[in-house]
C-alpha cells in the first residue's frame, strides 16, 4: 500500500509540474510544441496543462483514480504517437510515455485492491 501512493506521489508530482509549466506563456514551452509539430500558442500549451492538470487530479482523488489512469494513458499515447511522427531518440523520449504508464499503473495496483482484483498478476 505504501508503495503504491509513493509510486503515485512521484507520478502525480511530476505531472503537476508537467501541467503547470504550460500555464504562464514561457518561451520555452512554445518553442518545444513547435518543435514538435504542435500549436505554437500560449492558448494551446495552456490547453495541453489544462489536461494533464485535470487527469492528475482525478488520478490522485482514490474514488476517480481508475478515471484519472485511463485518462492519463490516453494522454501518453499521444506524446508517445508525437514522437514516434518526429523521430525522436526512442529510449529517452518516445517510450517516457509508456514509462510513466508503468509508474501511474503500478501505483495504482500497488495502493488499489479493486484494481489488484481486476488486474492479478499473482494466481492464489
Amino acid at each position: 500500500m505504501w508503495a503504491g501512493r509513493v509510486l503515485s506521489g512521484l507520478a502525480i508530482l511530476f505531472l503537476l509540474f508537467d501541467g503547470l509549466i504550460k500555464l504562464p506563456p514561457l518561451e520555452i514551452v512554445t518553442t518545444t510544441s513547435k518543435e514538435m509539430g504542435l500549436p505554437e500558442t500560449d492558448s494551446f500549451a495552456r490547453f495541453l496543462g489544462i489536461v494533464t492538470l485535470a487527469c492528475t487530479v482525478l488520478y490522485a482523488w482514490p474514488r476517480t483514480a481508475l478515471l484519472g489512469a485511463v485518462l492519463l494513458t490516453g494522454l501518453f499515447g499521444g506524446a508517445i504517437a508525437t514522437h514516434l511522427r518526429i523521430g525522436s531518440p526512442l529510449f529517452s523520449h518516445t517510450l517516457f510515455g509508456i514509462y510513466l504508464g508503468v509508474v501511474v499503473w503500478g501505483g495504482l495496483w500497488l495502493r488499489d485492491e479493486r484494481v489488484r482484483r481486476v488486474m492479478p498478476f499473482l494466481s492464489r
